[in-house]
């Protein structure tokens, strides 16, 4: 795809594409680290720049999961829904079917078309829940 635009297919480019497919989500700092472990002279501002040529490119997509950075993964994996606990952060994956009916009641409604493949859900998770007795 990066050839077919007239783009090289770098050695940097590879690595930070194959971070975001080997660690799921995951922010450009973790990309980073990753990166860094293979090719210990690629910075921060270059893994950034290369995330934002592989979203432009639609090889990845970008969530926003907390208030920090935005979380990445590889575009081309089923659209989903992110449930992000609060308390230990874990986040796991629904089916945006759960969402269509809120969807497509915001669009009859008002006209809004929800990006599905973007929305974050926070709450606590079973397992946190279970552990800390809340209700």
């Amino acid at each position: 795809m990066l050839r077919s635009r007239g783009l090289r297919l770098t050695a940097q480019r590879q690595l930070v594409l194959q971070a975001v497919l080997d660690l799921g989500h995951a922010t450009p700092e973790q990309v980073h680290t990753a990166v860094r472990e293979v090719a210990a002279g690629v910075n921060i501002t270059t893994i950034y720049r290369t995330l934002e040529l592989l979203e432009r490119l639609g090889l990845v997509t970008h969530t926003h999961l907390s208030h920090g950075s935005p979380t990445y993964h590889a575009a081309g994996e089923h659209q989903h829904v992110h449930l992000v606990c609060r308390e230990c952060g874990a986040i796991d994956e629904i089916s945006p079917e759960m969402l269509r009916p809120l969807a497509d009641q915001l669009d009859e409604q008002r006209g809004f078309q929800v990006d599905i493949g973007h929305v974050a859900l926070f709450g606590v998770c079973g397992r946190c829940t279970q552990d800390g007795e809340r209700t």
